[in-house]
């Protein structure tokens, strides 16, 4: 892809952005909306190959292939009325938006695809669950940090609840921080030692030859404190409800495709 226009520009779009331009080899030319006005500014300026278009149309126009990143609520109108040809690949990166309802706002025999990336494609480490696979889309995430190819969009929702999970995440590191404080401990020194914890932690990822499975037995002494906490707090009734909220999510993501 020589140009890539990216209509609805937030923080994905910036992440975008920064991953296909940043590095040793050359980025393609980058067209932005004039959506988020003041981040597709600043891009601009940064990038010597992006620039921001008087309107989507232009995007459209000017690009090869077409990211969508709008706002769930603004996306509609934002689409309503704009001419794709046939001849444009169109990436998806809204969630809770399907390919069907999409294609029916924009009247277009364009190839269409959906994707889910994640902040970390500006660092290029993200792999990006896309659907249906497509050359040039799955070459795009490939340069992001990997395609994931998916067979259907009850697969990619799936993968899209598990991305909904990111900010509980930091929710739990922030109660052990908070957890540390109420003890005594000085609130900066509890955040710097529970970063440190889990950035090794998450280190260990990276050794995809043993399971998750394994890698906690590993960190784990039976009887000890760690599998103390794992099994009063992360009990059955706790995992019953994880899975229950990941199955309302999927339901809704569901319910958006229809």
């Amino acid at each position: 892809m020589k140009r890539i226009g990216i209509i609805g520009v937030g923080e994905i779009a910036r992440a975008l952005v920064m991953g296909l331009q940043d590095g040793d080899d050359p980025g393609p030319e980058v067209f932005l909306s004039p959506r988020g006005a003041r981040t597709a500014a600043e891009l601009a300026e940064r990038y010597q190959d992006v620039r921001v278009c008087a309107d989507n149309q232009e995007v459209v126009d000017r690009s090869d292939l077409v990211i969508l990143a709008l706002r769930r609520q603004d996306w509609r109108a934002a689409l309503t009325g704009l001419t794709v040809p046939d001849d444009r690949i169109v990436v998806n990166v809204m969630p809770g938006v399907g390919t069907a309802e999409l294609r029916q706002v924009l009247a277009t025999g364009a190839e269409v695809t959906h994707a889910i990336p994640l902040p970390t494609v500006r660092e290029r480490r993200c792999i990006t669950v896309v659907c249906p696979s497509h050359p040039d889309a799955d070459a795009l995430f490939d340069r992001l940090g990997g395609a994931l190819p998916v067979a259907d969009e009850a697969a990619l929702n799936v993968f899209s609840a598990l991305t909904s999970t990111q900010t509980t995440y930091y929710a739990f590191l922030t109660t052990l921080v908070s957890w540390a404080a109420g003890q005594g401990i000085p609130a900066a020194d509890a955040d710097r030692f529970v970063r440190s914890l889990y950035q090794d932690a998450g280190r260990t990822l990276g050794d995809e030859t043993r399971s998750l499975q394994q890698l906690g037995s590993e960190h784990e002494t039976p009887g000890g404190s760690n599998e103390r906490v794992r099994t009063i707090w992360f009990d059955q009734a706790n995992t019953e409800a994880l899975r229950a909220t990941l199955d309302g999510l999927v339901a809704h993501l569901h319910g958006s495709d229809a």
